[in-house]
């Protein structure tokens, strides 16, 4: 029987069942999903992700993802920047610098504002801007979104926000404005480890975030990027199973919608929290060279919280979309105010050396990969995306 919803998929799994198929992986387990190149679906991701993959197997991953990679991406590097709109935000939540109970000084950018923040981005070169603010509907709303976006679309080819979960049809308001693409991630996907980091506020809702994806989908976004917080949950490759389960699952339910999925591990912030675990970088190799062979078309995304030495190491394993010059405090590109960074960044080169950077390693670094123009394309002229795989859902074979 076909799901409503993921959340009516997810609440059928068992945390501990998963657990335990990813310890009891065997090596011909791994060299079955390297010869099928992930085609075993979330088996084969099982066996990738296993603590016997990581011993044994990760240099052949490695070649694996990075030709997959290639044969669907060339060497394409899309640059992208957050430009943070507002540190405002009414939860609590103990990983993060905006956390409502933090005392720092708050900010939320106005109309000159965001102007002066866009005037400096687009000196820099970026058409891509990833709009960021804390979770206040308050005083980010739907109307301070759409007109943001509004305001934004003359200078950007493709705007996207990661803002608290709304409901369908206010995505469907932004997107008639020209919003692109949604990223929210879950954070972790074990109810309990959930519960501890998310003391007050709507962000403790688990199931009002985990629906967020079905309302997208529906509202026809054209692109949703998921993704762990990992070091919130001791099991990271449990965490990491089912965000590869809940990709499976919209990549059938919303075929027309393109994906990403993001890698953030813990970072220093205010009020920070011990990592539950560390999640070492060949751990983060593991992780991004997995799900490449569990999805060929997946945007896979490195972030300025890794330092440069391995954002260079990285490229050839997957990556497809990089972020350059971040700031992660409204303001913090022009307006020149004090406030708050939501964490700390470990590559802070300016987006002209990473530019050249790319170059120089053979790579195609793309500013713009995408046009107002194309949302006024008729739909049933685009080709539909082939879809390699067609084994069933399931959380355990």
């Amino acid at each position: 029987m076909k799901s409503e919803s993921y959340l009516e998929l997810f609440n059928q799994s068992d945390w501990g069942e998963v657990s335990r198929l990813i310890g009891s992986i065997t090596p011909q387990d791994v060299e079955r999903a390297l010869d099928q190149k992930g085609a075993g679906g979330l088996r084969d991701f099982a066996a990738l992700i296993s603590p016997v993959a990581s011993k044994e197997y990760l240099e052949e991953m490695a070649v694996l993802s990075n030709r997959l990679t290639e044969q669907r991406f060339g060497k394409a590097i899309r640059l992208f920047a957050p430009l943070y709109l507002s540190n405002e935000c009414n939860n609590v939540c103990d990983y993060c610098g905006f956390s409502l109970g933090n005392n720092i000084p708050r900010k939320t950018l106005t109309p000159i504002e965001i102007i002066k923040e866009a005037g400096s981005l687009r000196k820099r070169g970026f058409e891509h801007i990833l709009l960021v603010t804390g979770e206040s509907a308050q005083v980010v709303d739907l109307s301070y979104l759409k007109d943001a976006i509004t305001t934004l679309t003359p200078y950007f080819s493709n705007l996207s926000i990661e803002v608290q979960p709304l409901k369908q049809d206010e995505y469907e308001v932004l997107i008639e404005h020209g919003l692109h693409s949604v990223f929210v991630y879950q954070e972790t996907y074990n109810r309990e480890s959930y519960a501890k980091h998310h003391l007050k506020g709507k962000k403790r809702n688990f199931d009002w975030r985990i629906q967020t994806t079905d309302r997208l989908g529906r509202a026809q976004i054209k692109k949703i990027g998921l993704g762990c917080l990992y070091g919130l949950t001791h099991d990271w490759r449990t965490d990491a199973y089912f965000a590869a389960h809940h990709l499976s699952y919209l990549e059938k339910r919303y075929w027309q919608t393109s994906y990403s999925m993001s890698f953030p591990r813990l970072r220093p912030c205010k009020g920070e929290t011990e990592p539950a675990i560390v999640l070492e970088d060949r751990d983060l190799v593991q992780l991004l060279c997995s799900f490449r062979i569990l999805s060929h078309e997946l945007e896979l995304s490195i972030s300025t919280r890794e330092t440069p030495t391995l954002r260079e190491n990285l490229l050839p394993l997957g990556v497809t979309t990089l972020s350059a010059g971040s700031k992660t405090n409204p303001g913090g590109y022009a307006v020149e105010e004090n406030s708050l960074e939501q964490f700390e960044i470990s590559d802070d080169r300016s987006p002209k050396e990473i530019f050249d950077l790319l170059q120089h390693k053979g790579y195609d670094p793309v500013w713009k990969d995408w046009d107002h123009s194309y949302n006024l394309t008729d739909q049933s002229s685009i080709p539909l995306r082939r879809k390699e795989k067609s084994t069933p859902l399931t959380v355990v074979a």
